[in-house]
């Protein structure tokens, strides 16, 4: 299995902290070490880092934990290879254009036999069953929709499409245009969010602690999803098997029916 990692902030922020925890578990506090990645949307524009090697010791993840780049959107994932070669094509996460805007994808679990129809628009690059399903979310949402639609009615459509994929396997996700954040858990995803009064927090998996009370301000807000809480010190809430959360502005939202 792999693990997952997104922010979604009301103002730019740098994943630096939780970065550094999370890379740890890229061969080092855990077995994931074969390939990682990490988005940063910056408006319409998007930064893309992807490396084959392991989390732990890619040069390229030092290089961004010393040069922290700051996003209001951001998902990364540290990969444990189970359907598809170790390779650079396998890597997550993924990108595709929708609507004259950028969908960034990565997907944690196993996808048993799971090879659906594609059309010629969203094909995968490389073997995994993740890309796969990234592809038809995206052939099915170009479908359901002429155009860009609302944050509401893009959570409801993926509602109705997501169960159809859960069907062959283990879904965690996490999905991004840069304006929304989605995550679904199907067994392992939780949450925070960092806000004023802002606290000191510890993480679990080196030795740094910071204290964003001195690094924040009133404004800023930032909700981090992850596969296994990175923290010590914080409150994590554990999402329910099945649920599908959207994220706006550092902060779950809530739809009527």
């Amino acid at each position: 299995m792999c693990q997952l990692l997104g922010l979604n902030c009301a103002t730019p922020t740098d994943a630096n902290f939780s970065f550094t925890g999370f890379r740890e578990r890229g061969g080092n506090t855990d077995h994931h070490a074969d390939g990682w990645g990490i988005a940063f949307f910056e408006g319409k524009g998007l930064r893309l880092f992807i490396d084959h090697e392991s989390a732990a010791q890619s040069p390229m993840a030092a290089f961004l934990q010393s040069y922290p780049l700051k996003s209001r959107n951001i998902i990364a994932h540290v990969r444990k290879a189970t359907v598809g070669e170790v390779a650079l094509e396998n890597a997550h996460p993924f990108v595709r254009e929708l609507w004259g805007r950028h969908w960034v994808f990565a997907h944690n679990g196993d996808l048993k036999d799971y090879h659906p129809k594609l059309h010629s628009h969203f094909q995968p690059v490389g073997s995994t069953d993740s890309e796969r399903a990234f592809c038809w979310l995206m052939q099915e949402l170009a479908k359901s929709h002429a155009a860009l639609p609302t944050v509401q009615e893009l959570t409801r459509t993926l509602a109705e499409l997501v169960p159809q994929v859960r069907a062959f396997g283990t879904f965690n996700f996490l999905l991004s245009n840069g304006e929304a954040l989605w995550a679904h858990c199907s067994t392992n995803l939780h949450y925070l969010v960092r806000q004023h009064p802002f606290a000191p927090a510890t993480l679990k998996d080196c030795d740094w602690t910071v204290d964003f009370a001195q690094v924040n301000q009133p404004g800023d807000r930032a909700a981090v999803i992850v596969t296994t809480p990175l923290t010590t010190n914080e409150t994590w809430t554990a999402f329910q098997p099945g649920e599908l959360k959207v994220f706006v502005d550092g902060l779950p939202q809530t739809f009527g029916a």
